[in-house]
């Protein structure tokens, strides 16, 4: 994987304060502030003690068939080897609310000292983790976050008002602010995926969006098939669509390839998150113009690191705490125990061959 040329674009869309897989909040996923986990409430932090070594990580993914989850998860693995511990990738096929419930139990009867989760659904596993929680296990979430007061850490691939407004922004430039337009998202109860939309439907209220009308908001479940039938539908239903976003990986590959063969390329705009290699093809053949997402290898990197330092007492959670991530140097805990990975990117002909991943 090419990482040089994907951090440096990244540094520079950070300098310049520009720009993109997730409960309508204000700054997170939370409408109240998150209540210290009782197992940190009373201890305190000390950056300077070592990683312990021989950790123990799981990373529990909404599935383990999403391309996506896979590349996070094997970074995160990477990740454990560099301070001797290990990682491994367990969850269910299908991305419902309750599928991870299980996973979770097991898990912790295993002894695990952190669990990583994706969540299906931010209250369905709430219950779970407290379980694990009251048992020692450090749960940090990643990409879609679980309730609060069920986890330790939230490691936030990007700003989550950030991913969304850009979304619309791009498609916007695309379509000339004119036309209606569709959204393919993920699973109905996805925390990330919620978030992004209220922020485009917030976005979309302004003034010079005036001239574009969001029709539908539609659910592939993060399952391929089911998001190809989905964008059928969508354009069937809405013959004047002129683009969709789709903001999760499995949904933007499935409605590129629904669209690559169909009347509809080069008429419908497509945009989204996905990996360059998901989407290299439908960029060449002119199908998609642009879409957006950071590196999962990354997002994986950092939730490792996140893990390890909790565990090790590092830090607890606590809003203003520091710990070092590995490559991606120092990062601080914001509120609610979030830490955001960086800025979305914007993946186009000129540049999807500099990525690999």
């Amino acid at each position: 994987m090419r990482l040089a040329p994907l951090t440096a674009a990244l540094t520079a869309v950070l300098a310049l304060g520009a720009v993109a897989c997730g409960g309508t909040t204000k700054s997170s996923v939370t409408s109240a502030p998150a209540q210290p986990p009782a197992s940190s409430a009373a201890a305190s932090a000390d950056p300077n003690a070592p990683i312990k070594q021989g950790l123990k990580l799981a990373f529990l993914p909404k599935q383990i068939n999403n391309p996506y989850m896979t590349i996070v998860a094997t970074a995160g693995a990477e990740a454990a080897g560099e301070f001797q511990g290990e990682a491994k990738e367990v969850g269910p096929s299908d991305a419902s609310a309750s599928s991870q419930i299980s996973y979770i139990n097991t898990l912790t009867q295993q002894g695990h000292d952190a669990i990583l989760i994706s969540a299906n659904d931010p209250n369905a596993v709430c219950g779970p983790l407290q379980q694990a929680r009251e048992k020692g296990i450090k749960i940090v979430s990643y990409d879609s976050d679980a309730a609060p007061e069920c986890r330790d850490l939230f490691i936030n691939q990007a700003d989550s008002e950030e991913v969304g407004r850009s979304q619309v922004r791009l498609l916007a430039g695309m379509i000339g602010h004119k036309g209606e337009i569709a959204i393919l998202s993920a699973t109905a109860n996805a925390t990330n995926q919620n978030t992004w939309i209220e922020y485009m439907k917030d976005e979309l209220s302004k003034a010079e969006y005036k001239d574009m009308k969001l029709v539908k908001v539609a659910y592939g479940d993060d399952d391929d098939q089911k998001s190809f039938t989905e964008t059928q539908g969508l354009l069937q239903a809405y013959p004047e669509l002129k683009g969709i976003i789709s903001p999760t990986t499995v949904g933007v590959a499935a409605a590129a390839r629904y669209l690559s063969g169909s009347k509809y390329k080069g008429e419908v705009v497509l945009t989204g998150l996905g990996t360059p290699n998901q989407m290299r093809q439908f960029v060449k053949d002119g199908t998609v113009e642009k879409f957006a997402l950071w590196n999962p290898k990354d997002l994986g990197h950092l939730a490792s690191y996140a893990a390890a330092a909790l565990v090790s007492g590092q830090i607890t959670g606590a809003e203003g705490e520091t710990f070092k991530a590995g490559r991606l140097g120092e990062r601080t805990i914001g509120a609610n125990g979030e830490v955001i990975l960086g800025p979305p990117f914007t993946f186009e002909a000129g540049n999807i061959d500099d990525f690999d991943f």
